[in-house]
């Protein structure tokens, strides 16, 4: 299997603000997460980069990851744009660098020719990849010469991946859930509460329980006392049984939420 990545990590979508963000990102690292998420385009990278500054965890002992967005995948854009990273999460090395989306200004050929290089030389330990297709995902292996570390996705309980899941598992790499509980949602599926209401836990707790204990690192954004609930999902992960597991992949309810027109998937590559 690829190098470990530390089960459960925290997600910043939408921690715009300095203060929330800062003070958010801290929190989660005092509670015990080590893993923490940002992009481009949530534009905070500046301050996950205060907060992990800020905090009396180690920067080795954190594993923080970013993505490129749309509008900077060609070669020369991929190196600027990471150069600004960098400088604004305040690292040396950033620790996985993912292709946000495979739209706007990816081409493959191009753009993972500029992850290879940031490998080489240094700026980045691990490639990633985020919302593929299987077919764009072996294409990219086929060009890549460092190994993909993971691939990130909208993941939850109605939307189980069982597909990029088993791909993951085959071509050992990670498989990251990001929206792991549904934006809230999955506190209004029966299911999911029957099994919260046997272990005097959370819906998200079931969740993200459930993601853990079929391998895949949940992302979760949290803020305030979410953040420690959150984190004690790892408590209940050996708890479930396999009935509570076949009744959440028994749920009918099948939604995707992040589902922009030109998502791979609403473009399915033309038939051979």
């Amino acid at each position: 299997m690829a190098d470990p990545l530390p089960t459960l990590g925290f997600g910043t979508y939408k921690l715009e603000d300095p203060e929330d963000c800062v003070e958010n990102v801290q929190r989660a690292l005092d509670v015990g997460y080590r893993h923490i998420d940002t992009a481009q385009v949530y534009e905070n990278e500046e301050y996950v980069g205060d907060a992990i500054a800020e905090s009396d965890v180690p920067r080795e002992e954190i594993f923080l990851a970013t993505k490129i967005g749309t509008e900077n995948l060609a070669y020369e854009d991929v190196l600027a744009s990471v150069e600004e990273s960098r400088e604004k999460l305040g690292v040396e090395t950033i620790d996985l660098l993912y292709v946000h989306w495979p739209t706007g200004e990816y081409d493959a050929e191009d753009t993972l020719e500029a992850f290879d290089d940031l490998v080489q030389n240094g700026t980045i330990d691990r490639i990633g990849l985020s919302n593929f297709r299987p077919d764009q995902l072996e294409e990219a292996e086929r060009i890549l010469q460092a190994p993909v570390f993971a691939h990130q996705v909208e993941c939850h309980p109605m939307l189980p991946q069982d597909e990029l899941l088993a791909y993951a598992e085959d071509n050992d790499h990670h498989l990251v859930a990001y929206s792991p509980i549904a934006r809230g949602e999955v506190a209004e599926v029966p299911e999911i509460n029957d099994i919260a209401g046997n272990y005097n836990a959370t819906a998200a707790q079931v969740a993200l329980a459930w993601l853990l204990k079929r391998g895949i690192s949940p992302i979760p954004k949290a803020s305030g006392d979410h953040v420690e609930e959150n984190y004690r999902a790892l408590e209940l992960v050996d708890e479930l049984t396999e009935a509570d597991v076949e009744k959440i992949e028994g749920i009918d309810d099948r939604e995707r939420l992040i589902d922009p027109d030109d998502a791979p998937w609403n473009d399915p590559p033309a038939a051979e």
